[in-house]
């Protein structure tokens, strides 16, 4: 699974409910996108939670904060949002996660390339059926 469809799939299905793939950085739809919904329809599947809703994304998070034992900003950092969801958060990682997402700037200003890939990030995971809270937002 690639770094975005893990983290996709950790905040928006975190107890592993659902086929949590993130659709490709490209546009293209995945596998899951290609699947009927249960009512036939070409629709995508919902990503939301079992009550049908979006996944409140902050609430997730937060929760997860608060059970770890560092003190991680999520809110603003890619790296402490990887690492609250138990990803390798090295530069190595993130410059995978920037290629994943077509970032076209310079990976060596990983603090240019980091501000920007925690921006897409949102984004994605706003795309994919979560409620992302709205100071997050562009």
């Amino acid at each position: 699974m690639s770094l975005l469809g893990s983290i996709v799939s950790k905040i928006l299905h975190p107890f592993g409910g659902g086929d949590a793939q993130a659709k490709p950085a490209d546009g293209t739809p995945s596998q899951a996108d290609a699947q009927p919904s249960a009512g036939g329809s070409d629709a995508p599947a919902s990503t939301g939670t079992a009550s049908g809703g979006p996944v409140d994304v902050e609430e997730v998070l937060n929760g997860m904060a608060a059970k770890n034992s560092q003190s991680l900003n999520w809110r603003t950092s890619i790296v402490d949002l990887m690492k609250l969801l138990d990803l390798d958060s090295s530069l190595t990682a993130r410059k995978q996660l920037a290629d994943e997402l077509h970032y076209t700037g310079d990976k060596e200003d990983s603090a240019t390339m980091n501000v920007w890939l925690h921006k897409q990030v949102i984004k994605k995971l706003e795309e994919n059926g979560g409620k992302v809270p709205a100071d997050l937002k562009d």
